[in-house]
């Protein structure tokens, strides 16, 4: 697939991704989105920049957005009806990204992408002290563990061998597209790069909360830049959830 795009001089689209695996779509029930005309727009334009398949993961994190496999699959609903009104011919699902905190509880019927996939996170102030424990207890449940946006964490910035013990002990690692873009600041992509450089990441996602990150993602993508960037990596988002 590479040596293919390689030749071209302006890959403008995302359909040698095609599958976003991480964003904040689905209305009114995080920081996301914030009704279901938002959340159609949103997606109408990640329909044109060419993505195939959207799974949208609201944050479960009980102190600010204490969602359920109820309340998720309420907003996917609707907004799959919405997206029918409208005549955008685009697959999504769900699935939900966890807060790892002191309150997060492993059980068999937390919300999973696809083939028992589950997306985690952590607070950017500190590493959760017990994060090996959670990771192997969700193995040990059958889950495949995926931590969001790992060039994020600062507490992160200077122990790059926490990394490779993840790695170790089989998480997958999704990528933030807006990271090496230099969204989040220099330090996250300048992380970005590294972990693209040891081949860590298995997956990437926009993130996409609001407006200010889809025309960031917009002219990055249609002026080719982020192609430039990340083309050349093997993500498995269309192996994993096409």
């Amino acid at each position: 697939m590479f040596s293919f795009f390689k030749k071209r001089t302006h890959v403008d689209h995302m359909e040698w991704l095609g599958v976003d695996m991480h964003s904040h779509l689905l209305p009114g029930i995080d920081d996301g989105a914030t009704d279901t005309l938002q959340s159609v727009a949103f997606i109408k334009k990640l329909h044109e920049l060419g993505f195939q398949k959207l799974l949208c993961t609201p944050h479960i994190f009980s102190e600010l957005y204490p969602n359920t496999p109820d309340t998720i699959q309420t907003a996917l609903d609707s907004t799959r009806l919405a997206l029918q009104a409208a005549q955008v011919g685009l697959e999504i699902g769900a699935g939900a990204e966890y807060m790892i905190n002191d309150t997060f509880k492993v059980s068999n019927d937390l919300v999973s992408l696809p083939k028992k996939h589950i997306l985690i996170e952590m607070s950017y102030l500190s590493e959760m002290p017990n994060i090996e424990q959670v990771i192997f207890n969700l193995q040990v449940k059958g889950y495949v563990v995926i931590l969001a946006h790992p060039e994020r964490y600062n507490f992160y910035f200077e122990r790059h061998q926490r990394f490779h013990r993840f790695k170790e002990m089989g998480v997958l690692f999704q990528l933030n597209l807006l990271s090496v873009c230099g969204y989040y600041g220099k330090e996250v992509k300048k992380l970005s790069e590294y972990l693209l450089q040891k081949n860590y990441y298995d997956l990437a996602g926009t993130d996409l909360h609001h407006d200010k990150h889809l025309q960031v993602l917009t002219q990055e993508i249609q002026t080719g830049r982020l192609f430039n960037k990340i083309g050349h990596v093997d993500f498995k988002n269309k192996e994993l959830f096409f």
